[in-house]
């Protein structure tokens, strides 16, 4: 069945919505203290329009928060429908969480507000992914079996920590050290080409000069 189209107005406010979303993303992983004005001005609406969608920030963080949660579950359950490789599998949940940047989400918004019900249940759910995601692994014996699922989880926190340069190359980046660390997780160890160039000194020293 073919859906219907949207109205005009309709459409607007799901463009709104997006950009607010990812507006309120890009301002509170970089500063979760920054007024929801700033949200606003990123994305180009007026406040009016944003409180009409959320009513408070803490509203717009329990979204940010459940959006990241349902990502994390998608790619968690797309990595148990994969039947045919388990160390494929187990590595493409690695990747499409890295893609995904919900740890990044973790880092800068844990503690900063009270979940939700809805939100304790995402993160139960999630949990119990990531567990069924590794024992697969582990007892496919593709897995280090010395390797927690705790480990796992301060791993996507480290992938997340890394920012240089645009979007694009940071994600060439997170995925040139994954690669890196997923031939240390594999049992036995596998040694692969690495994507992407390593950072080069200019970068590095790029994130000393102040912007304009």
């Amino acid at each position: 069945m073919t859906a219907t189209p949207m109205s005009g107005r309709r459409a607007q406010a799901a463009r709104n919505d997006e950009a607010i979303l990812q507006a309120a993303r890009a301002v509170f992983t970089a500063d979760p203290g920054a007024p929801i004005s700033a949200v606003a001005d990123r994305a180009g609406v007026g406040i009016s329009a944003l409180y009409r969608r959320y009513g408070s920030k803490e509203a717009l963080l329990r979204k940010l928060c459940a959006d990241g949660l349902e990502l994390y579950i998608a790619a968690s359950e797309k990595s148990l429908a994969m039947a045919d490789d388990p160390w494929e599998a187990f590595a493409t949940y690695m990747r499409d969480i890295v893609d995904a940047d919900s740890s990044s989400l973790t880092i800068a918004l844990a503690g900063t507000f009270q979940p939700t019900e809805e939100l304790y249940h995402l993160s139960t759910r999630a949990s119990q992914l990531a567990v069924e995601v590794h024992d697969r692994a582990v007892t496919a014996g593709v897995l280090r079996p010395d390797v927690t699922v705790a480990d796992i989880a301060l791993l996507f926190e480290q992938f997340a920590s890394i920012k240089l340069g645009d979007e694009r190359r940071t994600t060439e980046l997170r995925h040139r050290y994954l690669t890196l660390v997923l031939d240390s997780l594999r049992h036995p160890p596998a040694h692969r080409p690495l994507p992407g160039p390593p950072p080069t000194d200019e970068e590095l020293e790029r994130r000393w000069t102040p912007s304009s």
